[in-house]
């Protein structure tokens, strides 16, 4: 059968334990780029054997970052690009669903999210909370949003938890895409200990949900209502194992919902500690420059 005409970019850093199994979840498209922050590993190799045009990139440490430069900057051959991370697996019915749904994008769109199923612990979850993310997007018409958080001293150089922003309607695909990293639990708690440092900076600026952001659905008024609840761990785990049964996960199901709980907490402590340095630098300021006066007036 020809090849889906779609181009798919797989960003990449040391991502040799799974990018064999991501690179060939995605042998029906056409083409495939493998954009390597200098790995370490085995990484670019494994993908020139798999057939992915590699490329590398080093970031300069301004925008655009990682997404928005693939975007910009590799020579696609197709109109429509798929994000895929080297920790994701295409299925064959999503895969199949993406070559049909094709033609939707001459009908005015310019967007399609895919839901995630989680592997946690080992285990596939099929409850609890479910990530949606635009990953399909009309290259010409899609972009991510300079968020203004460059000076995230623990931010790197791909963009964070935001989708992008579209010039034209969405819809959802129905088969979801399988999240499963090889990596310990230490890689996911070191990961998302870095998003949390993100998203607390984020949060103290007023930036956080960007009303351009496409979303699914009424999921632009659920965050805007979540970000004025208190207590947001707690929510987040109730959301998870209560409202979303993620308890039918058994006790992967509960670990994913205390690991959720955990990220909004952190996101929590840290806003407060930013907050109140930010006070402690703002009050040292003014003091100083009573000081000045009074030395001035003497």
């Amino acid at each position: 059968m020809e090849r889906i005409p779609v181009s798919v970019v797989v960003m990449t850093k040391n991502e040799a334990r799974n990018i064999v199994k991501c690179l060939a979840s995605l042998r029906d498209f056409s083409e495939v780029f493998v954009v390597d922050s200098g790995s370490t590993d085995e990484t670019q190799a494994l993908a020139i054997a798999h057939g992915a045009h590699v490329v590398p990139f080093k970031w300069n440490g301004k925008y655009p970052k990682k997404k928005q430069w693939c975007l910009e900057n590799l020579p696609f051959s197709n109109r429509i690009v798929l994000y895929v991370d080297a920790d994701e697996e295409m299925t064959p019915a999503l895969a199949e669903e993406i070559r049909h749904s094709l033609p939707r994008f001459h009908d005015g769109h310019a967007g399609a999210f895919a839901a995630f199923d989680y592997v946690f612990c080992g285990k596939p979850l099929r409850h609890g909370h479910r990530v949606y993310k635009l990953v399909l997007l009309d290259r010409f018409r899609a972009r991510f949003l300079d968020y203004d958080d460059l000076d995230v001293a623990n931010m790197w150089e791909v963009e964070g938890h935001y989708q992008p922003h579209v010039e034209g309607r969405t819809f959802v695909l129905s088969n979801p895409m399988i999240h499963a990293d090889h990596d310990s639990l230490y890689h996911y708690f070191d990961k998302h200990n870095r998003y949390s440092d993100w998203e607390a900076h984020l949060r103290l600026k007023g930036l956080l949900n960007d009303p351009r952001e496409a979303n699914v659905g009424s999921r632009a008024l659920a965050k805007k209502a979540f970000q004025k609840l208190p207590f947001k761990g707690m929510t987040a785990f109730l959301h998870s194992y209560v409202f979303k049964r993620g308890f039918l996960d058994g006790k992967a199901g509960f670990h994913y919902a205390i690991a959720r709980a955990f990220y909004y907490w952190q996101i929590g402590i840290k806003t407060e500690e930013m907050r109140a340095a930010a006070t402690r630098a703002s009050q040292g300021a003014g003091q100083g420059l009573a000081g000045d006066l009074d030395r001035s007036s003497t």
